[in-house]
């Protein structure tokens, strides 16, 4: 893995929630198990994201609130190579 993966689900949820108020830990972990977001896991199981997982789910979250994606299609475009950018 070449990107440093420095932020705890915490620091996510921190950065993310000015964006999106009402964020939480659980929706992240929810939006993981639906395989949205795939974070580093450390020997002892914690989760570390890096910015490039920030940007996903930063792309995860808009879909969901600006187009009102269901989570389904959200993950069909993220592996069919949908995400063209962050703003997408």
């Amino acid at each position: 893995m070449d990107e440093e993966c420095d932020y705890t689900i915490g620091n996510v949820v921190e950065i993310l929630s000015n964006e999106f108020s009402g964020l939480t830990i659980s929706k992240v972990r929810y939006l993981e198990s639906k395989g949205l977001v795939a974070p580093h896991r450390t020997v002892s199981g914690y989760r570390k994201y890096s910015e490039s997982d920030l940007a996903q789910l930063r792309w995860v979250l808009r879909q969901q609130r600006e187009h009102f994606l269901p989570l389904r299609v959200i993950r069909e475009r993220l592996s069919s190579g949908g995400r063209q950018s962050e703003t997408g």
